[in-house]
């Protein structure tokens, strides 16, 4: 029988306000951020959605909108963890690199500084979370991550075109639903709170 996960992104935080790189490093929900996870938290209580378990990475950014969303118990995983850029780390995001063209991602350009790789943070992103929901009595899962990490993700189960197609952005509280099943992720929808779509 096929599970079900929703992975969230954070809420938005300072270094997202303020344009930084913000992977490794960590900074504090802003007001926009609290107000979005909470908005989150009241759309899947009117769709009656509810999860058995809840998990988060361990940056604050993640447990903090974790909180905002669902009063219940969760526990807090290094592998959703955000990508790691190195000494890029809480710089300008105008340092960014250009996409590498192949990989439609920034590749392999962080790892001479210190930070990984995208297939790196796809192979960890895969992993946990396949891990998770192959525990017992794991039906219906929220997993709160973070952009980068999250995309990753989903690049491994839905091909670049589509997810441009679909017109998924990794917004701030962006929810992506994935059905699982025999170690499989299949991709179902996306929600973003600016969108007017219906939790499912």
């Amino acid at each position: 029988m096929a599970k079900t996960l929703y992975l969230m992104r954070h809420g938005q935080t300072l270094f997202n306000q303020l344009h930084k790189i913000q992977g490794a490093c960590d900074s504090p929900l802003t007001a926009q951020g609290i107000a979005d996870a909470q908005q989150v938290g009241r759309n899947f209580t009117e769709h009656g959605v509810t999860f058995d378990h809840a998990y988060c990475s361990t940056q604050e950014r993640a447990s903090d909108t974790l909180e905002l969303v669902t009063a219940q118990p969760y526990e807090r995983l290094k592998g959703l963890k955000e990508w790691n850029f190195g000494v890029f780390e809480a710089e300008s995001e105008r340092l960014n690199p250009q996409q590498d063209p192949a990989r439609q991602s920034y590749g392999d350009y962080f790892l001479p500084y210190g930070g990984e790789s995208d297939l790196q943070v796809q192979a960890r992103m895969v992993a946990t979370l396949r891990d998770v929901m192959d525990r017992p009595d794991h039906q219906q899962v929220l997993a709160v991550s973070h952009g980068g990490a999250s995309f990753m993700f989903l690049r491994r189960w839905l091909p670049i075109s589509e997810i441009k197609q679909c017109g998924i952005k990794m917004t701030n509280c962006v929810v992506l639903k994935f059905k699982y099943d025999a170690g499989e992720f299949t991709f179902v929808q996306d929600y973003q709170l600016d969108q007017g779509k219906e939790l499912l």
